[in-house]
């Protein structure tokens, strides 16, 4: 009988088996041990494990990723807890000059095993300073890997290939995803890096969703659906190393690419989808591509502007008639109260 988890409780329990198969891994970090517990993700572990694996820290984020590498030079498999990714910008030097170029300057002889986990996007309009998509300036940077899970099955299994791994990964997770339900399997298991997943296939367009994002392009595929286009979504799960390939062979059945990110679009993940495949097919298939994301604006509190500045399943659906169409014609579905609450169950 399939089992069937929260991404809040997929992260928890991947969590709690690596704990309780490596003595290395511990976790800490802003009010993980408080009894809301990071919505839940590290309840009941305190308990569990002590206080010697499961902390609290300082509102320090520069000193406490310092402590994190330190604890990886040492041995340890620490799992960093910033709750919000706006904040990670105070540890920046800890993370791109230190974590991400010591295997490189020591010759593979030192290994820095850190996971931080980082959230992203709106929830109560949190506005300008706690809304931010910033993964990209991650995937910039030779030495990290940045994963961004949809569902609570790759939530799981993303989470326990990266404390596993050698390197640090940035881990990313959108608030609006942890309350999604989905089948996880109770033994471990890992969903490893730089392997996308079509999650529907289709014909006449390729729409590619990172993070919450994946949801709203679920949506438009419905939307479509609904004018006869067959719309192929794919999850790129992880956002480096990123599976181009997957990518370049959907785009090349379809010649059409919208690439729709929890970001803005100027110097973002949807520019660096969209360019790797466009380099890929240039000169054997003609691409028509679109970006789609975060208005060129300062995340906004109310309501009534957050409807203007992020995609929805009617904006993306809107703009890959266009794609398909070749010039705008002013199509918006209507909405249709069955596709808000959609939810991407994955992976299967």
């Amino acid at each position: 009988m399939e089992r069937t988890l929260s991404y809040v409780d997929a992260v928890r329990e991947a969590t709690e088996q690596e704990m309780s198969l490596d003595p290395s891994v511990l976790v800490f970090g802003l009010d993980v041990d408080d009894p809301k517990a990071i919505q839940g993700t590290t309840r009941g572990l305190v308990e569990r494990f002590g206080p010697e694996r499961v902390f609290g820290t300082p509102l320090s984020e520069d000193a406490m990723t310092g402590v994190a590498l330190g604890m990886a030079l040492a041995g340890l498999r620490p799992v960093h807890v910033h709750i919000r990714m706006d904040f990670l910008l105070l540890s920046m030097n800890q993370l791109i000059n230190i974590a991400a170029k010591s295997r490189y300057m020591y010759g593979g002889q030192v290994h820095l095993p850190v996971v931080v986990r980082a959230m992203i996007g709106k929830s109560w309009g949190q506005g300008a300073q706690h809304s931010q998509g910033l993964h990209s300036y991650f995937m910039h940077v030779p030495g990290l890997k940045v994963v961004a899970p949809t569902t609570p099955y790759d939530a799981k299994g993303c989470l326990l290939a990266s404390i596993r791994d050698d390197d640090p990964v940035i881990y990313v997770e959108h608030r609006l995803l942890h309350f999604q339900k989905g089948p996880v399997p109770e033994q471990p298991y890992e969903v490893v890096p730089g392997k996308a997943r079509v999650t529907v296939a289709g014909a006449d367009v390729t729409l590619v969703g990172v993070s919450y994002m994946q949801v709203e392009c679920l949506r438009a595929q419905r939307y479509l659906e609904t004018v006869g286009l067959a719309a192929e979504v794919i999850d790129p799960i992880w956002l480096s190393p990123l599976d181009i390939e997957t990518l370049c062979t959907s785009v090349r059945k379809t010649g059409r690419l919208c690439v729709v990110d929890s970001a803005w679009t100027t110097c973002g993940a949807s520019a660096e989808i969209a360019l790797q495949v466009v380099e890929r097919l240039q000169g054997k298939r003609e691409v028509r591509v679109r970006r789609l994301g975060f208005a060129p604006v300062t995340c906004p509190p109310a309501p009534v502007l957050e409807d203007l500045f992020y995609p929805t399943g009617r904006t993306i659906a809107s703009a890959a008639y266009d794609l398909v169409a070749g010039r705008p014609m002013g199509w918006v579905p209507q909405e249709r109260e069955g596709l808000r609450e959609i939810a991407f169950r994955g992976p299967f």
